[in-house]
């Protein structure tokens, strides 16, 4: 059975899904702006949800920051940019392969 976490480099503006301590995939990601902040820190994915509507594309995974997220986006173009306000967006299909990849209770890192 994997023992997957995730991390989400702010400077590279990409997400890692880790076995263990090697990485196994790596997605693009949108974040947030400067006024608007992704949190940096430690966190788990505490819900999911397919379809959440709205800017949020096909798929949301709840932070255990209330509020905050790893989500699709109905705006691709945002994938690799300061946009959000503090999420992580993902393209619609990568945050579909994701969440089918990670359960609840994944470690989620934030950094810079």
């Amino acid at each position: 059975m994997p023992n997957y976490r995730i991390i989400v480099d702010l400077t590279q503006r990409m997400l890692y899904l880790l076995d263990n301590d090697s990485v196994v995939r790596g997605f693009p990601v949108g974040i947030g702006t400067m006024l608007t902040t992704t949190p940096e820190g430690d966190y788990t994915i505490i819900n999911k949800q397919p379809n959440p509507g709205g800017p949020f594309g096909v798929f949301w995974m709840g932070l255990s920051k209330p509020h905050y997220g790893i989500h699709g986006t109905n705006d691709p173009s945002s994938i690799g940019h300061q946009v959000s306000h503090g999420c992580i967006r993902m393209f619609n299909q990568d945050v579909l392969t994701l969440a089918a990849l990670v359960p609840i209770g994944t470690r989620v890192t934030i950094r810079r």
